[in-house]
Formats: structure tokens, C-alpha cells, sequence
């Protein structure tokens, strides 16, 4: 069987911020499943095909991607930051369990990337520092009760928590409710940093206390960083304040 599907992440979006690991992958392959927006981050030779889905169509995106390798083709799916967190990687697995025994005897090769709370974080100095965890506000593939418990839970272990997929058209209410919870823990001078398309030049990103934390800063591409009651703000004038948690907590 000569087909290879290899997952990879185009980084946070800066193209700078694409491993070169990946960058040899993407000049390697004939065709390319992923999301409308990632794919139109890579430059392609007129050769290559992409074939765009959408969003939520992850496991029907990685069966096409599996057939495509089965059949002979080095394909790669993409997508943005790093392809394990929250993205594709975990998708293309759940196909290869769930599908045929050829899939299993592919070459499937998962590649490193620069996620996005990496790139806020290091926005803002480094808040990450310390011990943290990465949750998702989407509630399509849990329950919202479960997503509050482990908001609650991280925030009184003193986790640093970044927040993924933190709002949506379709989901306007959660990222108030999960800010609602956070405050009945945390000290509300805890900083929250809303970082979105770091290193672009659309660039969005403010640190602001919990307690002045709002939902309109954020969007779908937006990474928001919730600090512990460790974690220190550094003011400096006409500067950005540098946030970092310190390499030793108290608990």
C-alpha cells in the first residue's frame, strides 16, 4: 500500500510560526483535506488539490482523507495550530479505529505544531509558566454540567486554564457562564488574556482583570487565557504588562 496521511498544523497563522517539519510535508503531498481557512493559508503548486468541508465535519473529513491514502495518494489534513489539540488528529484516529482493517496498515504520521494558546501566551509574557490545562467551552461532543465541574475543579487545583472554541453565534451564553463560575473560585484581579490571529495583522489580544472579563472580546478564533492566584502582572508604561506565573507555587 503506497498512500500516506500525514495530520499537521498550519500554526496559529503567522506563516512564520509553521514548523518547517510540516512545510516539507505540504510540498510532499498530491492532495489536502481540511477547513476552508486553513487550507487557504498554504501555498500550493497547481497540481495539488484541496478539498474543503466544513467546520463540524471532522470524521466524515478524516474517512475522505482515509480512502484517499487507501488508494494510493499522499495526502495530508490540516489544521490550524497544532493538529492534537482540539483539531484533527484526534478525528483521524477515531476513523481508524471505527473503520476497516486497511486503514490500520496505512502510514498515518501525526506532526507537532504551534497551538494557539502557545502564541497568546508567549503574547504575554508567560503565563503558562507554571502547571495549566486546556479545556474547550464547545459543548457539541459533552455536556455543558461536565465542562463547568472541570472549570471548577482546575480553577481551585490553581491550573492556569486556557480556554478553547470559548464562543460561537451558536453558543453566545457560554463563555459569560464559564467567566461566572471562574469568579466564585478565583481572586477577580486574576488576569484573563483574549488573544485572537496573534502575529497577523489582525491581531487582537487585552489582559484585563476577571472581574471586567466580557464575552465581546472573544470569538470562535479567539484563545483566552485565565490565570491562577499566582500568576503576577508585570505593568510597564506604554508597554503591554508582561503576565507570567511564577516556576514555584505556594497551592
Amino acid at each position: 500500500m503506497s498512500g500516506r496521511l500525514v495530520v499537521l498544523g498550519t500554526g496559529p497563522g503567522k506563516p512564520e510560526q509553521m514548523t518547517p517539519e510540516a512545510a516539507a510535508a505540504i510540498a510532499e503531498a498530491e492532495v489536502f483535506f481540511g477547513y476552508g481557512p486553513y487550507l487557504g493559508r498554504l501555498s500550493l503548486r497547481p497540481e495539488q488539490r484541496i478539498v474543503a468541508s466544513d467546520n463540524r465535519e471532522e470524521i466524515d473529513r478524516s474517512r475522505a482523507a482515509l480512502e484517499a491514502a487507501a488508494g494510493g495518494a499522499r495526502v495530508c489534513v490540516v489544521s490550524g495550530g497544532d493538529p492534537g489539540v482540539f483539531a484533527m488528529a484526534a478525528a483521524v484516529c477515531e476513523a481508524i479505529e471505527d473503520g476497516p482493517a486497511t486503514w490500520r496498515a496505512l502510514d498515518v504520521q501525526v506532526l507537532p505544531g504551534v497551538t494557539a494558546m502557545l502564541a497568546v501566551a508567549a503574547r504575554a509574557g508567560a503565563p503558562l509558566g507554571h502547571d495549566f490545562c486546556a479545556i474547550s467551552l464547545s459543548d457539541n461532543l459533552k455536556p455543558w454540567e461536565l465542562i463547568e465541574r472541570r472549570l471548577r475543579a482546575v480553577a481551585e487545583a490553581g491550573l492556569v486554564i486556557a480556554l478553547y472554541n470559548p464562543i460561537s453565534k451558536a453558543r453566545p451564553w457560554q463563555l459569560p457562564a464559564a467567566f461566572r463560575v471562574l469568579r466564585e473560585v478565583l481572586p477577580v484581579s486574576v488576569p484573563v488574556i483574549f488573544g485572537r490571529a496573534i502575529g497577523r495583522v489582525d491581531e487582537r489580544f487585552a489582559v484585563v482583570p476577571l472581574a471586567e472579563a466580557e464575552q465581546h472580546r472573544a470569538d470562535m478564533a479567539t484563545c483566552v487565557i485565565v490565570g491562577s492566584a499566582e500568576t503576577r502582572t508585570i505593568e510597564r508604561p506604554g508597554r503591554d504588562p508582561l503576565i507570567y506565573s511564577p516556576r514555584s507555587a505556594r497551592g
